[in-house]
C-alpha cells in the first residue's frame, strides 16, 4: 500500500527499499528478508546491534542466499555507530576480531 501511495506522486517511486534487521535475531532476521523481499522487492539492508563477531554470520548467509547490498550496519547505541557497510572492514573485523576494522 506504501508503495502505491508514494507511486501517485512519483510513479518511479520507491527508488530504494530498505529492509532494518537486528542481528540479534539470527536465522529469523533471514526469515523476515526472505519474505520482505518477496512481498515489495528488497533493494539494500540496514544491519543494527551488529556489535559482535558471532552475529556476523546472519549478513553472510542474507547476502549469499538473497543477493541483497548490506548498504548500512549499526554497531552500537551512539550515532556515530551506524554508518555505510564497508564488506573489506567487516570481514577483517570476522577474521581478525574487534577493533581490526
Amino acid at each position: 500500500k506504501v508503495k502505491r501511495v508514494i507511486q501517485r506522486v512519483d510513479p518511479s517511486a520507491p527508488h530504494e527499499v530498505l529492509l532494518v534487521l537486528d542481528a540479534n535475531q539470527g536465522q529469523n532476521a533471514l526469515a523476515q528478508a526472505r519474505q520482505f523481499n518477496d512481498a515489495v522487492g528488497v533493494t539494500g539492508l540496514a544491519i543494527t546491534k551488529l556489535d559482535g563477531t558471532a552475529r556476523g554470520g546472519i549478513v553472510i548467509a542474507i547476502a549469499r542466499e538473497l543477493s541483497i547490498p548490506i548498504r548500512f550496519i549499526g554497531v552500537g547505541e551512539a550515532p556515530e555507530d551506524f554508518g555505510e557497510f564497508d564488506a573489506a572492514a567487516f570481514a577483517a573485523a570476522l577474521v581478525e576480531g574487534p577493533g581490526s576494522a
